[in-house]
Formats: C-alpha cells, sequence, structure tokens
C-alpha cells in the first residue's frame, strides 16, 4: 500500500476508499464478492477493512495490511466509513468505483467537510505491473494450464460431448494445483468454432472437426489464459494452412511485444500476416489483452488501444481467424513483457493433433 499512498498527494487526495473486490484482493490478499467488502486506505494511519459476519472471522486471519472491523446486522457500512473518515480527518478521498446509491449517500454525508473524487486509474497503476511474488503465482497459474491443454490433446477424440472434454481438462488442472478456472471453460467444436466464445455445450465432435479450446486455471486467485484449435481426426489441407498463418501471426505479435511498443501496433503485425494470408475480413476481435487477478486487464491489444506495453505486463496474444460456415482457429498465450523481448508463459504444441 506504500506505493498507492506515493500517488495521493500527486491526485490530490489524501485517502482512498477501494470497493471493487479486485482490487480488494490485490491490496489485503482477502476475496470479497459482491461487494461485500470495503477498504479504507488514509494517508496517515492503518486501513481499515470493513466485512460483514459472513468474512470476518476469515478476514482476520487471511487479510494483510490492514485491521479488520465487522459491520454487524443492521448496521449502515456507509456511517461506519463516514465516522472514520472524519476520525481520520481526511479531506479530500479518492474512490476506485461506487454504485450511485452508495455515492449518493457517501457525498451526502460528507458534503462541507471530505470531497469524493473518483480515481479508477490509481489501482491500474500498481496492478498493471505485476511484481516478482505476483509473477511467481502467475508462472505457476500458466504451468497448471498447459498441464491442462496437454490432456486436451491426450483425450479429445471424435464421438466425445464437448462438455466432456472440458470436464477433463478442469480435473486436470485441479490435480495439479488449480483453485479454480479463470472463466468458463470454452470448447467449441464443428461449426461453433467459429465462434470466437463458443463455451461448452452437449455437442458430440465428428471426426475432421475443429476444436478450438481455451482453458485456464487460477492459483492463489492469479489467472492464465490459453487457447488451442484441434481436429479430431485428419486435418484437411485448408485447416493446416489456416493454423500455420494463425501461428505466424502470434509469432510476429510475441516478437513485437516489446517494452515501449505501442499496443495497438503489436496488433497490427499479427493483423498484417493475417491480411497477407487473405483472412483478414475473419480476425474480428483484438489481438489480447492483459491478465493477472482478473481475465481481462489493461493493456488492451487492439486496433483503437492507446496503451503502450511496459516491462511486467503480462498479456494474452491470441489471434484467430472464425470462417462462418466451415470453422475457426484461434491460439493464444500468456506472455510477460520484459526490458528486452518477452516471455511466454504458458506452453505447449500448436499442431493440429490427430486422433483416430
Amino acid at each position: 500500500m506504500s506505493l498507492l499512498k506515493d500517488f495521493f498527494l500527486r491526485s490530490g487526495i489524501n485517502g482512498f476508499l477501494v470497493m471493487n473486490e479486485f482490487n480488494v484482493l490485490y491490496f489485503t490478499g482477502f476475496r470479497v464478492e459482491h461487494g461485500r467488502g470495503r477498504l479504507l486506505i488514509p494517508m496517515d494511519g492503518e486501513a481499515a477493512f470493513y466485512v460483514y459476519g459472513v468474512d470476518y472471522e476469515a478476514a482476520k486471519v487471511e487479510a494483510k495490511n490492514c485491521y479488520v472491523e465487522v459491520i454487524k446486522r443492521g448496521e449502515d457500512a456507509n456511517r461506519k466509513i463516514v465516522e472514520r473518515i472524519m476520525q481520520l480527518n481526511i479531506k479530500s478521498i479518492g474512490f476506485d468505483s461506487l454504485n450511485s446509491i452508495t455515492y449518493f449517500k457517501l457525498n451526502r454525508a460528507l458534503r462541507g467537510f471530505c470531497k469524493l473524487k473518483p480515481k479508477p486509474k490509481l489501482t491500474w497503476k500498481l496492478r498493471i505491473i505485476k511484481d516478482e511474488d505476483e509473477l511467481l503465482l502467475m508462472r505457476k497459474a500458466a504451468e497448471i494450464t498447459s498441464e491442462g491443454m496437454k490432456a486436451a490433446y491426450d483425450v479429445l477424440k471424435p464421438g466425445m460431448k464437448e462438455y466432456e472434454v472440458a470436464a477433463e481438462i478442469e480435473y486436470a488442472m485441479r490435480k495439479r494445483g488449480s483453485w479454480g478456472t479463470s472463466f468458463e471453460t470454452i470448447v467449441a467444436s464443428g461449426l461453433r468454432s467459429a465462434f470466437p466464445h463458443g463455451w461448452c455445450t452437449d455437442r458430440k465432435i465428428e471426426e475432421g472437426d475443429l476444436v478450438v479450446i481455451d482453458v485456464g486455471a487460477t492459483y492463489r486467485f492469479y489467472r492464465a489464459d490459453m487457447t488451442r484449435t484441434l481436429v479430431a481426426g485428419e486435418p484437411s489441407k485448408k485447416q493446416e494452412l489456416m493454423l500455420q498463418e494463425v501461428v505466424k501471426a502470434q509469432e510476429a505479435a510475441v516478437k513485437s511485444a516489446i517494452a515501449g511498443a505501442k499496443a495497438k501496433e503489436v496488433d497490427a503485425s499479427a493483423r498484417e500476416v493475417i491480411k497477407r494470408a487473405g483472412l483478414e475480413e475473419y480476425f474480428v476481435h483484438g489481438l489480447g489483452h492483459g491478465i493477472g487477478l482478473e481475465v481481462h486487464e489493461p493493456p488492451a491489444l487492439s486496433p483503437e488501444s492507446k496503451d503502450r506495453l511496459k516491462a511486467g505486463n503480462v498479456i494474452t496474444i491470441e489471434p484467430g481467424v472464425y470462417v462462418v460456415g466451415f470453422g475457426g482457429i484461434r491460439v493464444e498465450d500468456v506472455v510477460l513483457i520484459r526490458k528486452k523481448g518477452a516471455e511466454l508463459l504458458t506452453h505447449g504444441p500448436y499442431a493440429l493433433r490427430i486422433q483416430t
């Protein structure tokens, strides 16, 4: 939290109210859901973490960098925040996110004493650069995810249902230490592989189907994200050629993903490969996104992005082409941006595996 406080003076605040559950998790190491936690960080003094009774005992044991106070049944959580702000004589307080009702109540209660200032980007200045402790957890999540993808290559065969493949992957990741999945596992087969977010259904995978598999493990709340495209059976020449172009696009993007590079130019390096192959119209999404405690974080890699890559960013690079009526192909890896070059954290084959 000391780094956050370094930003206070520059931002014209002397306190910060954290409501977003992932920001709360970042600062305290404790996960609350559905707005059940509030973290008040003053310029001077100890941070106060307010939780409801259902989380209180666990938070006392697991939360760090703060003291924990319970919001009792029937108590007004906003009133407790206001009282603490007044007690600490905080005259200007930033916040990451507040719903309109909470903002109205706090603003009315603090009027004339303390100014509420929206500072949603302040926490990202910290979270967007992963430190070595975070990278250890992300490497583990990526390692588990890579093992899950290996299981997909081992088990996929015609006649399996999409959800059966997903179950094998998730089981393999759990056995290797995953705390859960980063998102709902995608196993999209046949013509459904042309849907970038094809999710997972009870469709039976047929001989020769393209199967897009997008999976991610979490480890101590940090996430990974990996995609490969397989074929159940003998791949066709067209499928092979499409995969080659998508892999070349990813390679070009990884090569250009260095500290200081404009994110939109990294996106363009992959898009140019796809364009030369005559597939430009079928690349319908951005190249990738940041990843960490959330599966989608800054920076964004897209033609419209204004972000610039920095050493310590962890991103995905995931070019894909999706031909309705034929099928889709995507490959994706988690990539760490370093001062010189990029490092792949997820690992696995790119070939369309032949299954009989």
